[in-house]
């Protein structure tokens, strides 16, 4: 790898701090609260909820932009609080599982519907995946593409409604069921609709986004090389080396690092 190369990549840890931040510390930090110093559910989630209301509210002072990740942890984290106040018969108890679900894919749906789909920051390290000509060629996709903007569109869109289904799918099953068999039903059905979110999200958002994304990315990076090749002066001998190779075409090259 030569250094301008290296240059060019981020660290795969540097890359992924938005959801390291984000999500990752709020979700270890309730599970350390509540499993290792022994908090209860509602004290865990308060205080786990710490950090993502501090990273909303610099956000919207700092930035005047809402931080779509860490605004949906808090949101859920305060949907917990809630939910855990609800007792009742074993069928409330079955229906209130379902409530974060609803929560999240409620919030997704709504970055959708305003033009900032929340689940981009979850993908776009997968896509990007630290390198600086990516990164270029995402933003000047979000800027000129349509068809960049209605994958990216469509990404989030199928995760919200795959759990807002789920939550559902899961309240009426709560009710209509016996408790029995819901108690393992209802993992089974986060379960499929986690596999379902995935490969949808995957076939109609992420894997259209990743052709878009490396083509522009290619692009960019061969009319460099061509125009360094065309500024820099070539000996006789590599002259007549090229000359007698035939060109290959690029199409096959993007296609195998597409697939």
């Amino acid at each position: 790898m030569t250094t301008k190369t290296a240059a060019a990549r981020r660290s795969p840890l540097a890359n992924l701090k938005p959801l390291l931040i984000d999500v990752g510390l709020p979700i270890g930090s309730y599970y350390l609260l509540r499993d290792a110093l022994g908090l209860g559910t509602v004290a865990a989630l308060a205080w786990s909820s710490v950090g993502p209301a501090l990273r909303t509210g610099w956000s919207v002072v700092k930035k005047r932009e809402l931080n779509g990740l860490s605004s949906l942890i808090l949101l859920v984290n305060v949907a917990g609080v809630l939910l855990s106040f609800l007792t009742g018969d074993p069928r409330l108890m079955l229906a209130k599982d379902s409530g974060v679900s609803s929560v999240i894919g409620i919030g997704v749906l709504v970055s959708v519907a305003l033009g900032r789909p929340m689940m981009t920051s979850a993908v776009k390290p997968w896509l990007v995946k630290g390198d600086a000509g990516r990164e270029a060629a995402w933003e000047r996709l979000l800027g000129g593409s349509p068809e960049f903007r209605r994958a990216e569109r469509r990404f989030s869109l199928v995760w919200g409604a795959v759990l807002l289904g789920e939550c559902v799918v899961r309240v009426v099953g709560a009710y209509t069921v016996p408790v029995d068999t819901m108690v393992w039903l209802g993992s089974l059905i986060m379960v499929v609709s986690m596999v379902l979110g995935f490969l949808v999200s995957g076939a109609t958002g992420a894997v259209p986004m990743a052709h878009l994304l490396i083509a522009e990315a290619g692009g960019t990076e061969c009319a460099a090389e061509c125009a360094a090749e065309q500024d820099a002066p070539a000996a006789p001998a590599v002259l007549a080396t090229r000359a007698a190779v035939p060109a290959v075409s690029a199409g096959p090259v993007v296609a195998a690092v597409a697939r």
